[in-house]
């Protein structure tokens, strides 16, 4: 089989991923709320299950301290306290926490330099990344952000790539071996092949980063089956 028939095989089992992964390119994801955004990849950055864990735990982050007004912009994230008991109820992990409140700091110091709100802000360090450069790069530099939640992020800023996890690395390593093409040993090798073989198959290396989630299976049913009415709100 041709690469462009075999990724259309696997992209046909999530036709939804196209109005997601446009969502996210926007960088409005979680009703465009950047303070979500963010949470979300602290969350996100120690490997847990994502729509089993971290999306409940995010949506609870949302009723609890968005919707209440506690906290509502990226300042009051970056001023929250990590040890705070009712933030330690709804996600324990000091480290995630760590990550969310270093990215935020940075964003409101680049939003004021630049004079920008927080999503211009977001997106302008999103535009400004460059993947060769993450482990120097000011989010890059922080504790706890690896090479995975530095491009989740990136993508959420609207950076049409993709994410070295081990999900996508699996699928797309299925698809290269079917294509006889060599799955690089690297992760920014990685990377710039997927996103190559988007560009030759017609779809955004987004997408196919989306698609390598949605079609895993949860006892039995696809995750783009069993998520159906939340992935429209994330």
């Amino acid at each position: 089989m041709k690469l462009k028939e075999i990724v259309d095989s696997y992209m046909r089992k999530v036709p939804e991923v196209r109005d997601y992964c446009e969502r996210c390119l926007q960088t409005k994801r979680w009703f465009g709320s950047v303070v979500l955004m963010i949470v979300d990849a602290g969350f996100t950055s120690i490997g847990l299950n994502y729509f089993k864990t971290v999306v409940p735990k995010v949506e609870k982050f949302r009723r609890e301290f968005v919707n209440t007004g506690k906290v509502t912009t990226l300042q009051d994230l970056a001023a929250a306290d990590a040890n705070n008991e009712e933030l330690e109820r709804i996600w324990k992990n000091k480290r995630s926490w760590q990550v969310v409140k270093s990215i935020a700091s940075y964003l409101v110091k680049l939003r004021s330099k630049k004079k920008l709100s927080e999503r211009e802000a977001f997106i302008y360090w999103a535009k400004h990344s460059r993947l060769e450069e993450w482990e120097k790069d000011p989010v890059g530099k922080m504790n706890g952000v690896g090479i995975n939640t530095f491009q989740y992020l990136r993508m959420m800023g609207g950076i049409n790539t993709v994410m070295p996890d081990k999900v996508v690395k699996k699928v797309m390593g299925e698809i290269l071996s079917k294509a006889s093409i060599e799955m690089p040993s690297n992760d920014i090798d990685f990377v710039r092949l997927v996103e190559r073989v988007a560009r030759e198959t017609g779809y955004k290396a987004i997408e196919l980063c989306w698609m390598t989630w949605l079609i895993q299976s949860e006892a039995g049913i696809s995750r783009i089956e069993k998520y159906r009415e939340i992935l429209p709100k994330i």
